[in-house]
């Protein structure tokens, strides 16, 4: 009996997820690694090829804009009846790419190497969310998807520190292979365990005309809204934390490293803690009380602040929390939304680009307002005054929910 069957025969006795979820979050994780640790790697990587800093710093701008472009029509492209295939070759590119990336001899390779990396990898993600919630009992959805997401911080709070130790001792390209040998594993699980998806296995061919359409969507378009606003003020302030510490430490040496951990620690906790809530509360109305807690968080960065850099570590690790678990109901109201059409795996990748576009957005206008000479108490307001933007276009759905 497979998978997905033996699971859904239990009917809401299971409280455990499918093997399934668990083996996708593993690959979430390395791919939450793969996004961020090669910024940690830079100053290894500019002198191994004898390049600038800014040069190297490109690699993390290959890997992004191509999750964030290039994954959404990867996944347009794809045959709803090749969901399982597409996820595992999805994976297996991932996991190749790293592998090549620690192997390349020149850094124009590694670039290139890099961006099908960063494609891989948001395919695979944006497939995995939909077989989680495919493999899952409908009571068990958004615990599946937070999983997911949970394997996605794990990756970015405790995969990254371990990889970069790990090169710290055997060099920057030990931190790729241990990326592909998680990936691997993956792979190597989901071959075995991974099922025929119910929802893609008997689904008729839609042509890539009728999937785009979903651009149309204004239900999707407000999703994908939220989503991108909340980025902005979420991931982009998250680029500020250390211009915030040195100016509420006025002068004085402090080290951002545990405020950042604070960060991800919270972004782990939420996207466990949100799943068993995204499965009792309807997806809109847990959007609406995610924003006001991440609106709350930011607005109270300031405040603490003003009084001690150390204050700000429960508003942080309530922002982290936030930011992380926001994506949960968001990626059930696009599957909801979508589920008629067949394309929510599509919704999900375009919600995976509004993300990293609200990022770079949020990093460049902190930027230029920086350059301005604006304090650093009136950023994180304005991050703030975003996520409560981002609060009013969710409440008319959030009612109807």
């Amino acid at each position: 009996m497979s998978d997905y069957s033996s699971h859904a025969s239990t009917g809401t006795s299971a409280a455990v997820l499918p093997a399934t979820v668990y083996l996708i979050a593993v690959g979430a994780f390395a791919l939450g690694m793969a996004s961020y640790v090669t910024a940690g790697l830079m100053p290894m990587i500019a002198g191994a090829f004898s390049v600038s800093l800014a040069m190297a710093a490109q690699l993390v701008t290959a890997f992004t804009l191509a999750y964030g472009l290039g994954s959404p029509l990867m996944v347009a492209l794809l045959p709803a009846r090749a969901q399982r295939s597409g996820l595992l070759v999805a994976l297996g590119v991932f996991v190749l790419a790293n592998g090549a990336s620690a192997l390349a001899p020149g850094f124009s390779s590694l670039l290139a190497w890099r961006a099908i990396a960063g494609i891989g990898a948001g395919v695979y993600l944006a497939l995995g969310i939909a077989a989680a919630a495919g493999v899952s009992a409908p009571q068990q959805r958004g615990k599946a998807i937070g999983a997911i997401m949970g394997g996605m911080a794990g990756g970015t709070v405790l995969g990254v520190p371990l990889s970069l130790l790990l090169a710290q001792q055997l060099g920057w390209a030990a931190a790729l292979w241990l990326v592909a040998l998680l990936g691997a594993l993956a792979l190597a699980g989901l071959l075995w365990k991974l099922p025929a998806l119910p929802a893609a296995s008997s689904a008729p061919a839609i042509s890539l005309r009728r999937k785009l359409a979903l651009l149309a969507d204004g239900q999707v378009l407000a999703i994908l809204l939220v989503s991108l606003l909340a980025a902005v003020a979420s991931l982009g302030m998250y680029t500020f934390i250390a211009p915030l510490l040195a100016w509420s430490a006025q002068g004085l040496a402090i080290s951002a490293t545990p405020f950042l951990w604070a960060w991800g620690v919270g972004g782990i906790v939420g996207s466990v803690l949100v799943g068993p809530w995204a499965d009792k509360v309807a997806a809109p109305k847990l959007t609406w009380l995610i924003l006001l807690l991440l609106a709350l968080a930011l607005g109270a960065l300031p405040l603490a602040a003003g009084w001690s850099a150390w204050l700000m570590l429960a508003p942080i690790v309530l922002w982290g929390a936030a930011g992380w678990a926001l994506q949960v109901p968001q990626n059930q109201q696009l599957l909801a939304v979508r589920a008629r059409q067949g394309d929510g795996n599509l919704a999900i990748a375009l919600n995976e680009s509004a993300l990293y576009l609200g990022s770079a957005i949020g990093a460049a206008t902190g930027g230029v307002l920086l350059l301005l000479d604006w304090p650093m108490w009136l950023l994180a307001a304005g991050a703030a005054l975003v996520a409560a933007a981002a609060l009013l276009l969710q409440l008319p759905a959030a009612r109807r929910g």
